[in-house]
């Protein structure tokens, strides 16, 4: 065996071996995570939890149901508002896109989807909560639709330049107009994906807390009307786990095991819907 053969199988070896001592890194991260999280937010989990509003400081028990509804009013109302502008402008970008505005639309999106959490919270409190002077729910979810339009508009154009020409040309031959062949033929036919990243969005502004530190804020009531202040999950947690109480930390772990319960069945539920494929195979 020649010196060379031996040089390439152990430059082979050692690479395949650095590829799976990091895989098996990077998963155990993840178990670690899920592991704290289970073994101390498991402890505070119970009916009360749910259905219960936050005691004053310093007494035990208690539950962080108005959090849980916050939480999903916030982001309900921010995919309401996000989901459809974020789809149109992939559209755009895929289908109607001119040279001069199209780039600027795509360097737009991918620079939103770098900004910090924490800026886009800042801009938000300066444009919605200063002229409102009050936190607001509705606040927090526009915070978090400027976070989920960008990363809509890049999955729904992805997905829809996936869809082979054919297909469009085949519904102009037949007499459709253009933005007839979009929605019966081009959308339908990337709509599993677009699902998809519409689903991974909403997971991943689902955990932010900056922007609604400084939008919506918090209370401990039901949510009366997201005109108001609301309380969250992600800044409930925040709150219960810089707090000098040991039952506000176990309540921050469990509430922390519930977000990222939400956020794991909103990730698995899109590979389930892209495992799928996309409607109509490349051609």
């Amino acid at each position: 065996m020649s010196k060379r053969l031996i040089w390439r199988r152990t430059v082979n070896g050692v690479m395949l071996g650095l590829t799976g001592v990091f895989t098996v890194l990077t998963v155990s991260i993840l178990f670690l995570i899920l592991g704290y999280l289970l073994y101390y937010g498991s402890r505070s989990l119970d009916l009360n939890f749910f259905t219960k509003l936050p005691l004053p400081p310093g007494e035990d028990g208690g539950g962080l149901a108005n959090a849980i509804l916050g939480s999903l009013e916030i982001v309900g109302v921010a995919a309401l508002i996000g989901l459809p502008v974020g789809f149109f402008a992939g559209v755009y970008l895929a289908e109607f896109e001119d040279k001069a505005f199209g780039p600027v639309v795509r360097y737009v999106a991918d620079l939103l989807n770098g900004i910090p959490s924490i800026v886009v919270g800042l801009l938000a409190w300066a444009l919605v909560v200063v002229p409102t002077r009050r936190f607001s729910g509705l606040a927090g979810s526009i915070a978090l639709s400027v976070m989920l339009i960008p990363i809509v508009t890049r999955q729904t154009e992805q997905f829809l330049r996936e869809v082979p020409s054919s297909l469009r040309e085949a519904a102009l031959a037949l007499g459709a107009s253009k933005w007839r062949a979009i929605a019966s033929v081009v959308v339908p036919a990337g709509s599993k994906g677009i699902l998809t990243g519409m689903i991974l969005g909403i997971a991943r502004i689902s955990g932010e807390s900056a922007p609604l530190l400084f939008t919506a804020f918090n209370n401990q009531f039901w949510n009366g009307s997201i005109t108001q202040p609301t309380a969250s999950l992600p800044v409930m947690i925040y709150f219960r786990a810089v707090s000098a109480y040991d039952d506000w930390h176990r309540q921050a772990w469990a509430a922390g095991l519930v977000l990222i319960g939400m956020v794991l069945t909103a990730n698995i539920l899109a590979r389930l819907v892209l495992a799928k494929g996309v409607s109509v195979p490349r051609g």
